[in-house]
This record gives structure tokens, C-alpha cells and sequence, in this order.
């Protein structure tokens, strides 16, 4: 259980990780409440994601009450935002609310989170959830459908009505893996996995679902290929040292150490500025967040395809960092040095050589 009278976002993180694995899970969630009521989060604006989190080891745990209480207060403290983690948090108020056997309440409350299916990647994965915890799985369905039809056409593909697909009405317009990467890839997952939970029969948008897997899978893993958005991903340093810590064998994959992790994704930023890819940054992300794609998704956390379909989410969700920062600027990856000292001469070094 936390014991520090400070609690940081890398704590949350942590918390994340390890909290359901702890001795008294209950207990962390009770102090995390205290924490945000107390005024002992070093970031104020991360109290919501410190209640949600409560909410969530309540429920794992069959305390709904708790968990009811908590999820209550998370989504007090993100009143003002409309971001994805507050679409979560809603999502898991109406999940608990399903729970406790106010159904209307819950559906409403999953009904006005549902536009968010058209501009947030997660969402496909938690309204989704939330209304098969319902019951509703089927209305999952068409959610998803709609979803899934308005964002083909918004890109210029057929979305032929589901009930009538053919291989014919779709043409030749199907997006390839790079351009169905964020949004559009994440409704067609998660649509393909509730049908299957309905045991319907695959349709046209299925396929689609499996070939573009696969060719993110392909992209990440052939040797030779030029790499994806995954070489772009980044773990800031205690991000990255948990990671090591979980997963030592992904050291040959992301770097022995932070150094070399840095230096990997300063050298990916190099080629593909030297290639005429501008306006492309580092994709920062979490070890808790990456463990959480792997457990919806049903993937290994420490496979390629993992770290592929994750990267790309993040791209999805316009999750990189400005780059490059001026010579004299702080660096990128949040080292505190300049940037002329810092990431600057990696790639240069790491080329001499």
C-alpha cells in the first residue's frame, strides 16, 4: 500500500501496475481517495485519474459500493474536461451503474458518451465493455457498425449496409495498415471481438479487421521492413525502467538502457526527417497503458505486434511530442538538459560508429 505523503503521476502508474497484485488492493483504493481529498497529489489534475482508479480495484474486487463512490467522485473531478481519460471514466460509472442494477441511468449515461466513438480510439474498447457488463452486447454491435460505416465514408471508402456486404460493393478503396492505424482500425477490432461474442457470421468489415491486423503485424515484424510508428515509441525513464523491470527480455527490442532507448527513437526522428516525413514526433507512452492495449486487445504485452497496435493508438489519439526542440531548448525526452547536450549529437554518435 502507498505510504508516501506525495503521490506523483508515476506513482499512479505504478499503482496501476501492481495495485490488484498487492496484499490489500482495498486498502490502496481507500488511500488513493484520501490522497485526492487530502490534497496529496503532486498533480492536482491527475485526482480523477487517481479515483478512477480506486473505482476500478472496488470493482475487480465486488466492492460496488466503494467502487460506486469512487467513480462518483471521478467523474466530479473531470466535470471540465472532455478528454479520453474522462470518457473512461464515465464509461466505468456506467459499467458500476449496470452493477447496481440502475440500468436506465447507465445506458443514458453510455448514450451521451457515444459520439466519442467517432474521435477517440479507446472508446470503441470501453462503451463497448461497459454495455456487454449491461447486457447490451448486441447494441455494442451496432454502435460499433455505425461507427465503423461513418468512418469509411469519411475517408472516401464504400460502407456498404452490413446486413448486404459483398466483396464487390466494397471496390478497390479498403485502407491499407498505415492509414487505417488509428481510429478506424480500433472500431474494426473491437466490432470484429464483440461479433465474435455474438457468433455472427464474419462479414466484409471482419475481413477488414484481419487483414489490417495482420499487416500491422507484418510491418512490425518482417526483417527489413521499414519500421512503424512503434519505433517512434517512447518510455520516459521510469516508464522505461519498470518496463525492464516486468520484461527484461525486451531489451533487444527497445534498449539495454534509457540511453540507448532515447537514442533509438532520436535516430528513427533523424531518417524520417532525412526521407521528407516532417511534422513527426515521439509517441510517449506507459507501461500501464501498453499492458492495458495487450489485456483488451488479447495480445502478449511483450510481443512486436503489441508495441505495433499500441503505437499506432497512440498515433490515433495525436499522443506525440513536439520535435525537434531548438538547440538550446529542453530536450524531448524530459532529461532536464538542453536538447544540443542531450538527444541532439545521439544519433550522430551512434552513426559515426
Amino acid at each position: 500500500m502507498p505510504t508516501k505523503d506525495v503521490l506523483t503521476s508515476a506513482d499512479l502508474t505504478e499503482l496501476r501496475r501492481s495495485a490488484l497484485g498487492a496484499a490489500d488492493p482495498l486498502g490502496i483504493a481507500a488511500e488513493l481517495a484520501e490522497a485526492v481529498e487530502q490534497g496529496r497529489l503532486a498533480d492536482p489534475d491527475d485526482a480523477g485519474r487517481a479515483l478512477t482508479l480506486a473505482a476500478e480495484i472496488a470493482e475487480t474486487r465486488a466492492r460496488l459500493d466503494a467502487a460506486q463512490r469512487y467513480a462518483d467522485r471521478a467523474v466530479q473531478a473531470y466535470r471540465d474536461s472532455s478528454g479520453p481519460d474522462a470518457g473512461f471514466a464515465r464509461a466505468l460509472h456506467a459499467r458500476i451503474l449496470f452493477r447496481t442494477g440502475r440500468d436506465d441511468e447507465a445506458l443514458a449515461e453510455l448514450t451521451e458518451l457515444r459520439p466519442l466513438l467517432d474521435s477517440v480510439p479507446d472508446a470503441a474498447a470501453y462503451l463497448s465493455a461497459a454495455l456487454e457488463v449491461g447486457g447490451r452486447t448486441e447494441l455494442a454491435e451496432r454502435w460499433l457498425t455505425e461507427a465503423v460505416q461513418g468512418a469509411l465514408r469519411d475517408r472516401g471508402s464504400p460502407a456498404p449496409d452490413a446486413a448486404e456486404e459483398t466483396t464487390e460493393a466494397a471496390g478497390t478503396a479498403e485502407p491499407t495498415g498505415q492509414e487505417a492505424s488509428g481510429l478506424l482500425f480500433f472500431l474494426l477490432q473491437q466490432r470484429h471481438r464483440v461479433r465474435r461474442e455474438l457468433d455472427l457470421p464474419h462479414d466484409q468489415n471482419d475481413n477488414l479487421a484481419d487483414r489490417l491486423e495482420n499487416e500491422l503485424f507484418r510491418s512490425a515484424t518482417t526483417a527489413g521492413a521499414e519500421p512503424g510508428p512503434e519505433a517512434r515509441l517512447f518510455l520516459p525513464a521510469g516508464e522505461f525502467d519498470a518496463l525492464l523491470s516486468r520484461w527484461p527480455d525486451l531489451a533487444e527490442a527497445v534498449g539495454g538502457d534509457w540511453s540507448e532507448h532515447r537514442a533509438r527513437v532520436q535516430r528513427e526522428l533523424v531518417r524520417l526527417t532525412d526521407s521528407g516525413q516532417l511534422g513527426l514526433g515521439p509517441l510517449r507512452g506507459s507501461i500501464g497503458r501498453l499492458a492495458g492495449y495487450a489485456e483488451r486487445t488479447g495480445v502478449d504485452p511483450t510481443t512486436g505486434q503489441a508495441r505495433a497496435g499500441y503505437a499506432a493508438e497512440l498515433v490515433g489519439q495525436g499522443a506525440q511530442l513536439p520535435w525537434p526542440p531548438e538547440r538550446n531548448e529542453a530536450c524531448w525526452c524530459g532529461s532536464g538538459s538542453k536538447y544540443k547536450r542531450c538527444c541532439l549529437p545521439r544519433a550522430r554518435a551512434r552513426s559515426a560508429g
